[in-house]
């Protein structure tokens, strides 16, 4: 288990437009908290309620012990669920802990549009809800957001792979493919314009030729995050396209889809190309340091946790949490006020001084 290190600094980011949910340029007036416990606070050993998607990556798994650990350390009762079994599961967790009486709600939406009915019974019952990593969508029942500043990382993905290229070959043109996350999660979108926001002008100019001709997100997304789907895809990709062109780069949103990726290239015998990721995953950060998967990103589960129970402990207090964006997530129904965290680009090269505060990573990178 990852124990809790010194929270990094947090720092206002630049509204940025996308189209639909997620990011937006509105310039109204600062959202106030709507939750009744911001108003008034509420006892100190209340029940907190965190409900967590699919355990499809071992940050979510090293998620559950922290918010556990944490609450615990800070006074609370918790109420801490996975809902592996989907959508509907995951809606009746919420709607138990709605029951029990929970004060706040921390939620990691699997579906952050189809919760909106039990988000609201949480409202009415006089708790406020936290949106955790992942924005819920489409309801006015949601009170703040927590999260790495995902359009950001995005970026950071998109520059990465071009990057990473340019090492191995000075000029281009450079043959990709792209892969994005599973369509339900709100984050996915989001990744996947920050790279695009570097790509496209590239793949405009002629720089970047993605052989297959799928570009656009709902061609290349990956259900569920699952890696068996992205081996798969990736195995098609293969066969029809790169039987003699060579393949140089692939965007890939996080880490577990960056190893099947790779596992699929090997499998076809050929040459592993520049491969992005994310959430530093030990198994991919050992791939990094042997000069396989190209590069991940930082995105501290300790500090992501850490500052969520830092807004829950201010909701007690009758303070308002802290938050540095107010004007960028609009989930459709509002925009979220929301407190957005810097990710960090970790590469073989820096591995060492970005892992070195982290007990499990850091001897990976000696």
């Amino acid at each position: 288990m990852r124990t809790f290190t010194k929270v990094l600094g947090v720092t206002t980011v630049a509204a940025l437009a996308l189209a639909g949910c997620g990011r937006s340029n509105d310039t109204g007036s600062t959202p106030s908290a709507s939750g009744s416990a911001a108003a008034s606070g509420f006892p100190a050993d209340a029940l907190i309620g965190v409900a967590l998607p699919q355990k499809t990556s071992e940050n979510w798994v090293l998620a559950e012990g922290l918010f556990k650990d944490g609450l615990a350390a800070a006074g609370f009762k918790s109420d801490v669920q996975f809902a592996n079994g989907g959508v509907s599961e995951q809606q009746n967790q919420i709607q138990a802990m709605v029951t029990k009486g929970a004060k706040v709600i921390v939620v990691g939406a699997i579906d952050g549009s189809q919760l909106g009915t039990q988000l609201k019974a949480a409202k009415d019952a006089g708790a406020t809800v936290i949106a955790y990593d992942r924005l819920v969508k489409n309801t006015d029942a949601v009170d703040y957001y927590v999260a790495y500043d995902n359009f950001k990382v995005g970026e950071l993905q998109g520059q990465a792979l071009l990057d990473g290229m340019a090492k191995k070959k000075a000029n281009g043109p450079y043959n990709i493919e792209l892969f994005a996350g599973s369509p339900d999660d709100a984050n996915a979108q989001v990744f996947f314009d920050g790279a695009m926001k570097i790509l496209k002008p590239k793949i405009d100019d002629g720089t970047l030729k993605v052989v297959s001709g799928q570009k656009d997100f709902n061609q290349v997304v990956t259900q569920g995050w699952k890696a068996e789907n992205a081996q798969k895809r990736m195995d098609t990709l293969l066969a029809a396209h790169y039987t003699s062109a060579p393949l140089d780069g692939v965007l890939s949103p996080n880490d577990t889809l960056a190893r099947a990726i790779i596992t699929s290239v090997k499998a076809a015998g050929k040459p592993i190309p520049i491969v992005t990721g994310q959430d530093s995953e030990v198994e991919s950060v050992k791939s990094i340091m042997a000069g396989e998967q190209y590069s991940t990103i930082n995105k501290d589960t300790r500090n992501l946790v850490k500052e969520t129970i830092a807004m829950v402990t201010a909701l007690q207090k009758g303070q308002t949490p802290t938050v540095n964006d107010t004007k960028s997530y609009n989930n459709g129904v509002k925009v979220v006020p929301a407190n957005l965290l810097p990710p960090v680009i970790v590469t073989k090269e820096n591995a060492a001084e970005a892992y070195a505060n982290d007990p499990n990573l850091a001897p990976l990178t000696k």
